[in-house]
């Protein structure tokens, strides 16, 4: 028994065992082999070197955007004069990377909490039961007093009032020239694991540069100013048409970074998409028409009273999109282990072909594989063991 155990564990450590190969000479097969190893090693060296860059390890920055609007609209409405800024048209102002540029708008002025009637065509009444006192509509613009004006046949309401008019959009837009607006991008990005850290103001943007560039993608692809106009033309949208009912924009500030090369070689590339607001789709395809939304003005006059603005306007939103790559000795090595291991893609469909579909198959399984019975064999000799061949 002692022996036996020394035996095993003697064969155990000092004996090496390797597969014995069988060489085919066979044309087609030989040829699939190639082929196949050849699929393999483009597959390697154009997809997961070239192209996935697998011998690289990524990372995905933290980023933050500074917004900041420059301009002056003007607007003339029954002879009142009124020049708006920065500070009337953008919101919100605290230069966000998501706001909006108001480009129309429905005013509406002096109102005040009282009783009024609703407006003429909605809400319509025939008497005071009509108008349940209490109750309010969805779609109404206070609470019924369970009154029907007999003058507009619609609910007498309290609410803040007059009532906004907002069927009627101004045509062509108010604020038109918001199209010449300018919007400055202040963006910095940081990538932990590799500890580099850009901001879109690089190297050939200073003071000068910034104070007489606008931004163009083939003339001034990093100018960090870019006009309104020029960002929904780039989006694929017209200005007037998205300015009259409003629509949404994607600003998409792309930083996809080479760190083997010179870090000064990583820069933002800028892309712009139409987001909503297409001038293709009509009204009619549309449950909801454009990007609005209402805020209100609150003063004294004696008693408290608000100008309401409906605002049509145009959102914008900044996204950052990053991946920066490096050259990683752990990614490499995985990804030649894992090549490496495909090419046994090949030796496995060549014995298919050659243990089942050739018509020599049975010829090729007694040279591949060789089986001896041990119940035929002296024990103590060294065939009772059964020997595979590869």
């Amino acid at each position: 028994m002692k022996s036996q155990i020394t035996n095993t564990l003697s064969d155990f450590f000092f004996e090496y065992e390797t597969p014995r190969q069988v060489l085919v000479r066979n044309r087609r097969v030989g040829v699939a082999c190639r082929v196949i190893q050849a699929g393999v090693l483009a597959y390697i060296i154009g997809w997961v070197f070239i192209y996935e860059k697998g011998y690289q390890s990524t990372d995905i920055a933290v980023s933050s955007v500074f917004t900041k609007m420059k301009g002056v609209g003007y607007t003339s409405i029954n002879g009142k004069e009124r020049v708006w800024d920065e500070a009337d048209f953008v919101f919100p102002p605290q230069g966000d990377s998501s706001f909006v540029v108001m480009t129309n708008y429905i005013i509406t002025e002096g109102q005040e909490m009282r009783k009024c009637p609703e407006l003429q065509g909605s809400h319509n009444c025939s008497s005071d039961s009509d108008c349940e006192e209490g109750r309010f509509k969805r779609t109404g613009h206070g609470q019924m007093t369970g009154v029907c004006e007999k003058a507009t046949k619609t609910c007498e309401v309290l609410a803040w009032c007059p009532v906004e008019n907002d069927h009627d959009i101004p045509d062509p837009a108010m604020l038109l020239s918001a199209e010449n607006y300018t919007l400055f991008i202040k963006n910095s990005v940081t990538f932990p694991m590799f500890g580099i850290s850009r901001s879109n103001l690089v190297e050939d943007v200073d003071a000068e540069y910034i104070s007489k560039c606008l931004h163009d993608p083939k003339d001034s692809p990093l100018c960090p100013i870019f006009r309104l106009g020029d960002i929904v033309r780039l989006s694929g949208f017209n200005f007037e048409t998205i300015a009259r009912v409003g629509g949404a924009i994607g600003i998409v500030i792309d930083w996809t970074c080479n760190l083997d090369k010179d870090v000064k070689h990583c820069r933002p590339k800028y892309n712009f998409h139409g987001l909503y607001g297409n001038p293709a789709e009509t009204d009619k395809a549309r449950a909801s028409v454009g990007y609005n939304f209402r805020y209100a003005k609150y003063y004294l006059e004696n008693v408290q009273k608000r100008t309401l603005l409906k605002v049509f306007g145009i959102r914008f939103d900044i996204i950052v999109q990053s991946l920066a790559r490096k050259f990683d000795i752990i990614p490499t090595l995985t990804a030649i282990g894992s090549g490496v291991g495909i090419f046994g893609v090949a030796t496995v469909v060549c014995d298919l072909v050659l243990l089942h579909l050739l018509p020599k198959r049975e010829f090729y399984k007694n040279m591949k594989f060789k089986s001896t019975d041990s119940h035929k064999q002296d024990p103590d000799s060294e065939a009772c063991s059964t020997e595979t061949e590869k």
